[in-house]
């Protein structure tokens, strides 16, 4: 069944990314905070209008969200704790606008802090000497690590299509290149196609340069009504389709090339009735280079195994058919363990056209994808397709 057009009720009102990519004298709680004050002063709004709260972090537990609200000093009418990983920031843009939509708040507030890079986390290389939940028992029985399940993806990507070392290089130097005019991103020296293969091997194929970096951060978005956010100072961008998906390996013979993007995106081009030659510019989660090269593929970019040449003919740079990460990605500007929110506020400010020499031009539609997990083993999509009036 197509899913229905996404109710025109809701839109996104303001955002605000945390400018720091390393901030150990913070907490995440207080970087959130930060956050809000941020994208509230966006949207031209107060922390008394808010009457919704949504967020997630590495280290938020049962409680979190309401441990959260009593920091933020906030009594919501709605909460939203849900975690699906990277993506889950991009998954709670949906619900807070399906909220608003039932009238269970107006004023929605999204929020994500970390200091991942403070605390030395080893994103994505650590792992443990075996599996500590039964389901997983067979799927990661020796401590699978994520970077270790993402190189088996590449391998087989590789052998089954023919993608090169070469061409997952060249996603790096792009997103670098992005970075370079992000005045706030990480790592903003330009990289060559020699520098990424040159690079330590973390997990053949993937090298160092091929895995996105470690960083303290955070971001903040609030939504509200339509109605209202037509009265608040900056241009509201509206949601035209979304769609959530999961992906895993059940109980017998997968497709692993098949992530969960296939599912989540059609269902947000189906709700959205766009096609894939009306978005200007995307958004793609790259916790890996091969993140983007799956991503485009499962989107439907690209046919499968096309991804390799799209990207080293220059179609996801500034001037190439399909920007992505006009800010530099995970790659390069920031990843502090969960991006899924930057996706959004990246795709806002480049709607509203605020992101001086990394504007892409013009942008009247974008799409924003989350991944939260492992490909090739489980994990989430979640697909947003945004829009701007002009």
């Amino acid at each position: 069944m197509s899913p229905a057009a996404f109710p025109a009720s809701a839109a996104i009102a303001g955002v605000y990314e945390h400018p720091s990519r390393f901030s150990p004298n913070k907490t995440e709680f207080q970087i959130m905070a930060e956050c809000a004050k941020g994208a509230l002063d966006d949207a031209g709004l107060t922390r008394s209008d808010v009457d919704g709260l949504f967020g997630a972090s590495m280290s938020m537990g049962l409680m979190g969200i309401v441990d959260l609200a009593e920091y933020l000093d906030l009594r919501p009418d709605y909460m939203d704790g849900t975690n699906i990983g990277g993506s889950s920031f991009v998954a709670h843009v949906t619900h807070a606008a399906a909220a608003i939509h039932a009238g269970l708040c107006e004023v929605a507030l999204i929020l994500y802090g970390s200091t991942a890079a403070s605390n030395s986390m080893a994103i994505g290389t650590g792992g443990s000497g075996g599996s500590r939940n039964p389901d997983t028992a067979f799927s990661s029985p020796y401590g699978m690590t994520t970077v270790g399940s993402y190189a088996m993806y590449a391998n087989l990507h590789m052998n089954t299509y023919g993608t090169t070392s070469e061409q997952l290089a060249e996603i790096a130097v792009t997103m670098r290149r992005h970075a370079s005019l992000n005045p706030h991103a990480k790592m903003r020296s330009p990289i060559s196609t020699e520098d990424v293969l040159g690079s330590r091997m973390i997990s053949r194929p993937l090298h160092l340069l091929d895995c996105c970096i470690i960083s303290d951060g955070g971001g903040a978005i609030v939504l509200t009504s339509a109605e209202r956010a037509r009265d608040l100072p900056k241009p509201p961008v509206r949601i035209l389709g979304c769609g959530e998906a999961v992906q895993h390996q059940g109980v017998g013979r997968t497709d692993l090339l098949t992530i969960a993007a296939k599912q989540s995106g059609q269902n947000a081009f189906d709700m959205a009735q766009v096609q894939r030659s009306d978005i200007d510019f995307a958004m793609i989660y790259d916790s890996f280079t091969i993140t983007v090269l799956a991503t485009l593929e499962n989107l439907g970019f690209c046919e499968p195994g096309e991804g390799g040449n799209f990207v080293s003919q220059g179609g996801i740079s500034l001037d190439g058919i399909l920007p992505v990460n006009p800010d530099g990605g995970g790659l390069s500007s920031n990843h502090p363990g969960m991006r899924g929110i930057f996706l959004v506020i990246e795709a806002v400010k480049q709607l509203r056209q605020e992101c001086g020499e990394r504007q892409v031009s013009n942008p009247e539609i974008a799409l924003a994808h989350g991944t939260g997990g492992t490909i090739g083993d489980k994990h989430s999509g979640a697909t947003l397709i945004l829009g701007v009036d002009k």
